[in-house]
C-alpha cells in the first residue's frame, strides 16, 4: 500500500467491485457523445465486459477518507489484455484508469499510473504499455507528461472503422 495526498493506493479487494464498476462508468460517460455511436457502443460493451469478467489483472484503487476515488487494472505481460489486438505488448499493460470527473486534477491518476510502474518494475519488466485513443485527450497529455512514447507497432484498429487504438510505453530501465 501506498500513501500519497491523503489519497491511500491499494490492491482492491471484492467488496470493491461494485464501486469500481459505477466510478469507471462515470469516468468514461463523457466519451459517449465524443465518440460515433458506433464506436461508443463496441467501447461501452467491451468497457463492460472487462469490468464483470475475471481477468489476471491486478485491480488497484485510490482511496480517500474511505471512499474510492481512483482505479486501474495492470495486466500482466503475457497477457493480451486487448482481446481484439492482433498481438501483445509484450509488457504489463494498463487499462481502465479512472477517476471520477469530480476528482480529477488531484494527482491521483498520476498515482496509479506510477504504482502499475513500481508494481511492472518488481515483476522485472522493462517497459509498461497502454493503449488509447485520440478522444482521450487529458489521459493522452498525462501519459505523455510522465514520458510515455507512442508505439506504433502495436496500434490495431477494432472492427469500427475509422477508429485507430493507440499504444504508448513508458521505459522502465
Amino acid at each position: 500500500m501506498l500513501q500519497t495526498h491523503n489519497v491511500l493506493i491499494r490492491d482492491a479487494a471484492e467488496p470493491d467491485s461494485e464501486a469500481i464498476r459505477e466510478m469507471t462508468l462515470a469516468a468514461y460517460a463523457q466519451y459517449e457523445k465524443a465518440m460515433p455511436e458506433a464506436v461508443w457502443a463496441g467501447f461501452s460493451k467491451q468497457l463492460l465486459t472487462t469490468l464483470t469478467t475475471d481477468t489476471p489483472a491486478q485491480r488497484i484503487v485510490a482511496e480517500q477518507e474511505g471512499a474510492l476515488v481512483g482505479s486501474v487494472y495492470l495486466f500482466p505481460a503475457d497477457t493480451n489484455a486487448h482481446a481484439r489486438a492482433a498481438l501483445s505488448m509484450g509488457c504489463p499493460e494498463v487499462r481502465l484508469l479512472a477517476v471520477p470527473p469530480e476528482m480529477r486534477g488531484r494527482g491521483i491518476a498520476r498515482a496509479l499510473m506510477e504504482e502499475c510502474a513500481v508494481r511492472a518494475r518488481r515483476a522485472g519488466a522493462n517497459a509498461l504499455g497502454l493503449h488509447t485513443t485520440a478522444v482521450m485527450r487529458d489521459a493522452i497529455r498525462l501519459y505523455e507528461r510522465m514520458q510515455y512514447a507512442r508505439a506504433p507497432e502495436f496500434d490495431f484498429t477494432p472492427p469500427v472503422k475509422g477508429v485507430v487504438v493507440t499504444a504508448y510505453r513508458l521505459d522502465l530501465r
